[in-house]
């Protein structure tokens, strides 16, 4: 083993990386993003309740940013090795930490509330950063991944459901 030069640049081992979708949207374009998201995370092999659950979740996070972000937003997709990630930022105010540090299940009769726990409930994993300039929240989905042959037990917590 060499001494290596410390002031030498160091080599980044690349990540395989898909980018599939890039886009900024508004309320008018949110039904339009879902469709286009569907398609391409399909192409990456996500089938069945596992893409339709990511799909959904993808929904709630673009709806959030269009009702509570300011009314528009970036949206980012990528496949990394056998894993689907999803990006929704926008330029609102943020989300206080204690409506992010509730994690339970908004009460059935409640109007609102469901989009950050939907979509946590929906993919593999979910990350918010927030503040004063904006949120992001990325989510992930492994592809290949499989599913119960009856899709999966409604009478399982989805946190057990998911893997």
């Amino acid at each position: 083993m060499t001494d290596a030069d410390p002031d030498a640049p160091r080599t980044v081992v690349p990540i395989e990386s898909t980018a599939l979708l890039a886009e900024s949207f508004d309320r008018g374009r949110v039904t339009d993003l879902r469709h286009v998201v569907a398609s391409s995370v399909e192409a990456t092999g996500l089938s069945g309740q596992r893409l339709d659950d990511f799909v959904l979740a993808v929904n709630e996070l673009l709806t959030n940013a269009v009702r509570h972000g300011g009314g528009r937003g970036v949206l980012r997709l990528w496949c990394e090795r056998d894993t689907v990630l999803c990006e929704v930022s926008d330029d609102g105010g943020g989300i206080g930490a204690e409506r992010l540090a509730d994690r339970q299940r908004p009460a059935p009769d409640t109007a609102g509330g469901w989009g950050l726990w939907l979509a946590e409930q929906l993919s593999d994993s979910m990350d918010v950063r927030t503040g004063p300039a904006g949120t992001t929240v990325r989510i992930t989905a492994a592809v290949g991944t499989p599913e119960p042959a009856n899709g999966p037990d409604p009478a399982v917590e989805p946190e057990r459901r998911r893997q």
